[in-house]
């Protein structure tokens, strides 16, 4: 079987190499020239465990391709995929433009049958509005009489976690409306269908919403926590055995209960507004999603406020190192990551940041240029520090030698957004401890 992507950004990529693993002939398209030439290098544009080896192997395979041109691929392939970019406006809205964009150039130029796949995380309707699109199209060229599908197959990839993900699934979810379509994507999971992983047919809109719905509980949980955690400090709760117990019930679980600094990414926060505005253009208010929104905003200052608190406010020229960049471990995408709200905050106090990330020290220049030390590891972000700052929970920061920390800082401060040290442990090697959700 030939496919298509469009867009090899987090989703296209990860979905093209995956597919190239089970053995279809797979064409990645994008209108990004350097990026293309970049994967046909060899070269990831994005960090995601596993990807590279996958991408490598499966292009010199001659089973991953790579191109510009979306004519020159699309009457040779039975499925394309649109898994372009979907951001928010300054209205909350999903930015539909590049959907729709490539909505047009397939009914621009596709000359026979095609299954038109939405990949991309879009607004309920979409797919049918791509449907509408292309069927226009078609007769403005006079060729009203080819015949195509639509379907919805949104993704459900943990960055840091997405191969295995892909390969390994909770659930495939597919919104088709006819049976010729449901064979089609039938073949194309047929692999998983044999593994007796989950594949879910449902009609588009329901899976459209399945997506955002998805999403909206999970950032909910962790708002909801984020808030008992706070609640907890105040009545000198411990949100660790807090979390234990209410983790331990068989109807919620444990998952997506940890509190922390607030949850950033790709989706999260831009899904979140998808579904608010959503819901206000069918005359309905999310109130539980605006709640979360708010409660999400608010926690993504706590760590601030603690170094505030701490130092009674006198925190202007303090040395403060940062561990931990990107919104997540085992990604470097710091798109509404935490670390941006709490070192902006810093900057703006004249606070020296230095920072540290395993994967997104890049990444972070985007966002802060020559404003913060760029440092080579964590005992060189917190020489001479004042305090350091955990802000994203990476393997390599669980352990650190608090021997050495303690004699290269300044002051003995760690502030620990992620729970994730124990703080007799520190205070044995002379560190004053702070975290989320407990005295």
């Amino acid at each position: 079987m030939n496919i298509a992507i469009v867009g090899t950004g987090y989703v296209g990529l990860v979905s093209g190499a995956c597919f190239a693993e089970m053995g279809l002939n797979v064409t990645c398209v994008d209108i990004d020239a350097s990026k293309i030439a970049l994967l046909k290098g060899g070269h990831i544009p994005i960090y995601e465990p596993g990807l590279k080896s996958i991408v490598t192997k499966n292009h010199e395979a001659n089973r991953l391709h790579f191109t510009t041109d979306l004519k020159s691929v699309i009457n040779d392939i039975s499925i394309l995929f649109i898994a372009v970019g979907t951001p928010s406006d300054d209205e909350g809205n999903a930015d539909l433009s590049a959907i729709y964009s490539v909505a047009e150039s397939v009914a621009e130029n596709m000359q026979n049958y095609l299954l038109v796949v939405t990949k991309s995380t879009v607004p309920v309707g979409t797919t049918a509005k791509i449907k509408s699109l292309i069927a226009d199209k078609l007769i403005e060229r006079n060729l009203g009489h080819i015949e195509f599908d639509v379907a919805s197959n949104p993704e459900f990839l943990k960055e840091g976690a997405a191969v295995s993900d892909f390969m390994s699934p909770d659930r495939v979810v597919v919104g088709v409306e006819n049976d010729r379509a449901k064979e089609i994507m039938s073949r194309l999971y047929r692999p998983f269908l044999l593994n007796n992983f989950r594949v879910l047919f449902m009609d588009i809109l329901s899976s459209e919403m399945t997506k955002y719905a998805s999403n909206a509980m999970l950032a909910t949980r962790i708002s909801f926590m984020n808030d008992i955690a706070n609640l907890c400090e105040l009545v000198g709760a411990d949100v660790s055995m807090v979390r234990r117990g209410v983790g331990s019930d068989s109807r919620i679980g444990k998952s997506f209960l940890y509190p922390g600094a607030g949850y950033g990414g790709s989706c999260f926060p831009k899904d979140i507004k998808a579904l608010i505005k959503t819901a206000q253009n069918y005359g309905y208010q999310m109130r539980v999603l605006k709640a979360v929104e708010e409660v999400n905003d608010l926690q993504k200052e706590i760590l601030f406020r603690k170094l505030l608190h701490y130092f009674d406010s006198q925190i202007e020229g303090l040395n403060i190192a940062v561990w931990g960049l990107s919104f997540k471990p085992g990604t470097n995408d710091m798109r509404d990551a935490p670390s941006i709200n709490l070192i902006n905050k810093l900057l703006d106090h004249q606070v020296n940041v230095r920072v540290y990330d395993p994967a997104a020290m890049e990444e972070a220049k985007s966002y802060f240029g020559d404003k913060v030390h760029y440092s080579a590891d964590i005992y060189d972000a917190s020489n001479n520090a004042d305090a350091v700052i955990l802000v994203t929970e990476w393997k390599e920061f669980r352990l650190p030698n608090w021997d050495i920390l303690a004699k290269i800082m300044r002051k003995q401060i760690v502030l620990d957004g992620r729970n994730i040290y124990n703080a007799e442990d520190l205070a044995s090697h002379g560190f004053t401890y702070t975290c989320i959700g407990k005295k």
